[in-house]
Parts: C-alpha cells; structure tokens; sequence
C-alpha cells in the first residue's frame, strides 16, 4: 500500500466527488483524514483512498472518476484497479469483463456484443495513441454491472488529432467525431482504418445499449433505433477520449 498523500482537491477528483462531500465523509468517520498538515489542510494516504474505492465502488459515479482523470490539467492519481497501462492488462481485464457479463441475466445473448464494443472502443485508445501519449500512457477501465454501466477513458491524442493525419482538412472536434462514428477513413489504399467506431455505432443502433463518447469539446450519445449520429459541441474539452456504455 502506498503512503504517499494527496490534497483534499486531488481526492475529490480521484474519486469524482466534492471537497463538500469529503469533508462531510471525514467528519461521519466514513473516509478519514490521517494527516493534517500545519496549515490545516486536510491530506490523504492514497492507501486508505485506494480501500474505500474496493469497497465503496458500487456507491461511486465511475463515469466522474474517469472525466476528472481525463479533464484534469496536470498528472492524476489514478486507483490501480481501474488502470490499464498496456494493451495486455487491457485485454485480461476484458476477458474478466465478459466472463461477468455471461452471468447477468437481463443481458441475455447480447453480452457478447457489449463485450466486443468495450473492446474496440478500448483498443483504438492503444492503437491511435502508440509512441504518442501525451503524458499518462494506458486507459481507465471499470465496470459496474449491477447499474450496467462499462467506463472507459485516455488521456491520447483524441480523435481530431488521430485523423488529421489522414485528413488535415479536418478543423475541429465535433467534426471528426462525426467522421470517426459514420465514414470509412482510409490511411492509404487498399488498408482501410478507422472502422471501429462504425462497429461500434451499429452494434448499439440494433441492441438494447446505449453509447455516450466525448472527445475534445465534441460528444454524442447513441441508443438502439437511432438512425443518425447528432454530434453536439460542449462547454468542456477533455484530453484523449471518454465513454460509457449503458445496458
């Protein structure tokens, strides 16, 4: 276990809540301060943050665990659980996953599927960003199958970046997540790049999935009988690429 520390602020993000709420854990003696520096500050052992997240993960929002990672600015602690620092522990973790969705039943025979657009979604990460991660190379990956929610995150390039270099033309986010989701992107012929994504589309066009994906200030969200992808512009621009998958 690590005895390293981490602010109030640096918490709150690790762990997608406010510094309100913290404060509120800490006096309910539900995630106690162990340190307080002269100052007052409160300060956390990552160790301890790192037990509550085990044993507290069905109550927290992964979705805002993985959107503070990807949106902070500077470097983030990240819970060890949920990080994929290569394609290798990826794939385990994804082995892991559809071996746990094979036992939800209100799934059905889709598991495979869901399994499947994890695992595109995921592998692009690692694909568009090899030799290129800006600083924090791997995804964040977890899952919580009981509200059926699979999160994935990178801190990469994003998709504007990755597909300028086969069409510089392209001139911002919103427009290159269109592309990403509904063109057939060729690097050079006869190789054909950047089918994913389509993949992805259509597999939750036609199952009971639903798909939300940001990128940048670009995002969208995809459900079962849509027959267009609507694209919106948001106030926020995160690094890399974040999405989760509803089922």
């Amino acid at each position: 276990m690590s005895s390293k520390l981490l602010t109030i602020g640096q918490t709150a993000k690790m762990l997608g809540v406010s510094i309100q709420t913290l404060r509120r854990w800490d006096e309910a003696g539900k995630l106690s301060v162990k340190e307080r520096k002269k100052t007052s500050h409160r300060h956390y052992f990552i160790s301890d943050i790192e037990n509550y997240l085990r044993d507290n993960q069905k109550d927290l929002s992964l979705f805002k665990i993985a959107r503070n990672w990807v949106a902070a600015k500077r470097d983030v602690s990240i819970f060890q659980d949920f990080y994929c620092q290569d394609i290798s522990v990826f794939q385990a973790r994804l082995t892991k996953l559809e071996q746990e969705l094979g036992r939800v039943k209100k799934i059905g025979k889709i598991f495979p599927l869901i399994s499947a657009i994890t695992g595109e979604i995921g592998n692009n990460s690692f694909d568009h960003n090899l030799g290129n991660w800006p600083d924090i190379l791997g995804i964040f990956f977890a899952w919580n199958l009981e509200k059926g929610k699979i999160v994935l995150a990178d801190r990469g390039q994003g998709v504007l970046a990755t597909l300028k270099k086969v069409r510089p033309e392209l001139r911002n986010h919103q427009d290159a997540l269109r592309m990403a989701f509904t063109e057939m992107v060729s690097g050079r012929a006869p190789e054909y790049r950047g089918n994913g994504l389509k993949f992805v589309r259509d597999v939750v066009m036609k199952n009971e999935i639903v798909l939300f994906f940001q990128t940048g200030d670009a995002q969208l969200k995809i459900k079962k009988n849509d027959t267009d992808i609507n694209v919106q512009k948001t106030a926020t621009n995160l690094r890399g690429c974040l999405a989760e998958i509803s089922f």
